[in-house]
């Protein structure tokens, strides 16, 4: 690019986006002179997903913006809780994150997950075909033009990449409701009608049983039970007012 040159900086959040050349609290850019502001902004690594206000020599701008020659333009990351416009929130997950999907289901938010790779077209564009928060640690993925919205994962660990889903888009929690096997309802079940599908100690230890109603996965409060309560607790008490 060799046309206009600005300045631009980022908020904090979002340095770790940007090449180390471009790290410090304000950096220059030359611009081509007709490419807009998200262009040059994602030009220095940062999704757009991940960029909240941009304010150009002081006042807000849009994406589509155009830049001048000498603007001092200001990138700030999304505001907390994110609001997601114009469909109910529902999240899907790329095969990098099957764990943080079922985490979510544990909690009763809906979480589409696929466990194969299906490619990038094809999950940007199931994005917008089913209006899903993507979420993934992809950064090109999170470019793609066919995406409908997105979120970058920072963390590579399980407990805080929850966290920060649940922070950020502040879903509504209902525990305890939702296969995490496929993401279907569970619907209490009756012992008689599933004792097929248990195992002859699971029979005698156990009298109370859920169903999902889609792939038919039987849960009761097995050896497991404790640590999946220990995650769904903490869940609600650092963020209760989701449950609401």
């Amino acid at each position: 690019m060799n046309g206009p040159e600005i300045t631009i900086a980022f908020a904090p959040e979002l340095r770790l986006f940007v090449p180390p050349e471009h790290r410090q609290e304000r950096t220059t850019l030359v611009t081509d002179g007709s490419s807009t502001l998200g262009h040059a902004v994602e030009s220095l690594g940062v999704p757009l997903t991940e960029a909240g206000r941009l304010l150009v020599d002081g006042r807000q701008v849009t994406v589509a913006h155009i830049p001048r020659a000498g603007e001092s333009v200001e990138v700030y990351g999304v505001e907390r809780p994110q609001q997601v416009p114009g469909a109910p929130l529902r999240f899907l997950l790329d095969v990098h994150l099957g764990t943080l999907a079922r985490r979510l289901r544990l909690l009763g938010v809906d979480a589409a997950y696929e466990n194969e790779d299906i490619g990038d077209p094809a999950l940007a564009t199931l994005s917008a075909k089913e209006r899903r928060v993507l979420l993934s640690r992809d950064r090109g993925l999170l470019r793609r033009r066919e995406l409908w919205a997105g979120a970058y994962i920072y963390s590579d660990r399980p407990d805080d990449q929850l966290r920060d889903v649940l922070e950020r888009f502040a879903p509504p929690l209902a525990p305890w409701t939702r296969c995490t096997a496929c993401n279907g309802p569970l619907a209490g079940a009756d012992k008689d009608a599933v004792q097929e599908q248990l195992q002859q100690g699971t029979q005698r230890s156990y009298d109370i049983f859920a169903q999902c109603t889609e792939c038919k996965r039987v849960y009761w409060r097995g050896a497991h039970h404790a640590r999946l309560e220990a995650i769904v607790a903490d869940a609600v008490r650092e963020f209760g007012d989701a449950a609401a």
